[in-house]
């Protein structure tokens, strides 16, 4: 059984594999909470690049707040990926979304890397069980999938493959949280994940409308910009539709439109006993089983907060 080398909140060195925009994201974000950074990307100008994107995200970072001891000076830009996570007590993977190459790539981090630290990876949609078919030790590799900027945006969903052991995915769940993150722990593969296959879902509904003529780009911004996402940064699908129930929540919501309604193109799966009694169950948690009345003005609290910030951010 594997076993971690170092509790999460004991970490202090980090190895980015990868230093683009994603990767990059990271090492910002790893600095900006007081942690040694080793970065390596085989691109002859990634020190330069990295350093800008550091300098670039730092004023934003500063806003927020810094951890003890963070600076950009704790940077540091290895000449090889051995020398990079050589010492490394967690290991961030951000190389481009090639499944060969994100095999391959694991596989020598696995080799290089103290055999207990975790290695997580930034794929936007690869399953951890394709991409760790290389690697002689693939119970400690997880997916680590962040939202950009890395730096900025708190999401990043944690997952493992089916040679991954549970204590590593947990230990990972724990390292992400303590560093500021908003973690989602799946319980299992999907390919694309959570947030991404409902953006996709958006986005193609999006490129239909425009496709047929019935919405321009600058429409659709304009829907989504002022209306339901207004309401997003507090509030997911099934909270929303929740209140759309009034005082009967979900249950008269669903019971009052069903779930496959006449406005996208995209099929819903059938409103079955179980799907039902999920979405009722799980409201119900989400939510506390606090009053309509209760959420509701919660809820309006929420937005003017935000259609505040937007105001004061020239938006």
């Amino acid at each position: 059984m594997w076993q971690p080398s170092i509790a999460p909140g004991a970490v202090d060195r980090i190895a980015c594999v990868g230093a683009g925009v994603i990767g990059g994201g990271w090492v910002a974000h790893f600095l900006a909470r007081g942690h040694r950074v080793t970065a390596w990307d085989p691109a002859p100008d990634a020190e330069e690049r990295l350093r800008r994107i550091v300098g670039a995200a730092w004023p934003a970072l500063e806003s927020l707040g810094l951890a003890e001891g963070a600076s950009p000076d704790r940077l540091t830009v290895a000449a090889t990926l051995e020398e990079a996570v050589a010492d490394a007590e967690f290991v961030q993977e951000s190389a481009p979304e090639n499944l060969e190459l994100k095999s391959d790539l694991l596989a020598r981090i696995d080799a290089a890397a103290p055999i207990g630290v975790v290695v997580g990876s930034s794929t936007s949609g690869y399953r951890m069980t394709d991409m760790q078919a290389a690697a002689a030790h693939p119970e400690r590799l997880v997916v680590g999938h962040p939202f950009n900027p890395p730096y900025l945006v708190p999401l990043v969903e944690v997952v493992g493959g089916e040679r991954t052991d549970r204590a590593a995915v947990e230990w990972a769940a724990e390292f992400y949280t303590l560093t500021g993150k908003r973690v989602v722990l799946m319980d299992r593969e999907v390919t694309g994940f959570i947030a991404n296959r409902l953006q996709e879902a958006l986005w193609r509904e999006a490129l239909h409308m425009i496709a047929e003529g019935e919405a321009t780009v600058a429409q659709i911004e304009t829907a989504v910009t002022a209306g339901p996402g207004l309401r997003w940064p507090f509030h997911g699908p099934s909270t929303t539709f929740h209140l759309a129930g009034g005082e009967g929540g979900i249950a008269h919501a669903l019971d009052h439109f069903g779930v496959d309604g006449p406005w996208t193109r995209l099929d819903s799966p059938p409103l079955t006993d179980e799907l039902r009694k999920a979405l009722v169950t799980g409201a119900a948690e989400v939510t506390g089983g606090r009053p309509a009345a209760e959420l509701i003005a919660e809820r309006d609290r929420r937005l003017i907060a935000v259609l505040r910030a937007l105001r004061e951010a020239g938006a």
